[in-house]
């Protein structure tokens, strides 16, 4: 894909609100064994990549350092007429770091009230003695809005058939 057209999809503002508000994402990734795994986890935009954090010692660790393609989709809605999907695909490198990522701390404050942060913050920070920061890098991306008519091409085909 070329990177103007992903630059696009992740620029359009309904794709924006969900990088910047969502809570989760869902990361699809080959595992060790090499079967496919779906993962919810928390994330952050930095702008140009898709951050997530988790234990060094997590088994997607490992097999994102073997296999770092990967495919993630935010979505929010429970009907048609709201429903929103961000989906991209990428390549993940992993940094094993000492201690708790920022971005681990910044994610959270998506989730928690902002009193909470702090407290999370502490309890993480006593919990980890270091972390991976896996980084995203989008190759490919759309965003659809299916309520307002923004569909997958095979899905526009058919409408325009009826």
């Amino acid at each position: 894909m070329d990177p103007q057209e992903i630059a696009a999809a992740l620029r359009h503002p309904g794709a924006r609100d969900l990088l910047d508000s969502a809570t989760l994402l869902r990361l699809a990734y080959n595992g060790s064994d090499g079967l496919p795994r779906v993962i919810p986890i928390g994330f952050l935009w930095d702008g140009n990549q898709i951050v997530v954090c988790t234990a060094a010692t997590a088994p997607k660790v490992a097999a994102l350092s073997s296999h770092p393609e990967v495919a993630l989709t935010i979505d929010v809605g429970d009907t048609p007429a709201d429903a929103k999907a961000l989906l991209i695909r990428g390549v993940a490198t992993v940094e094993i770091i000492d201690g708790v990522p920022d971005e681990y701390v910044a994610a959270s404050g998506k989730a928690l009230h902002p009193d909470q942060v702090a407290e999370f913050e502490r309890q993480a920070r006593s919990f980890y003695d270091e972390m991976a920061r896996i980084r995203i890098q989008p190759q490919w991306a759309r965003f659809f809005d299916f309520g307002a008519g923004r569909l997958p091409r095979f899905l526009q085909r058919l409408a325009d058939d009826v």
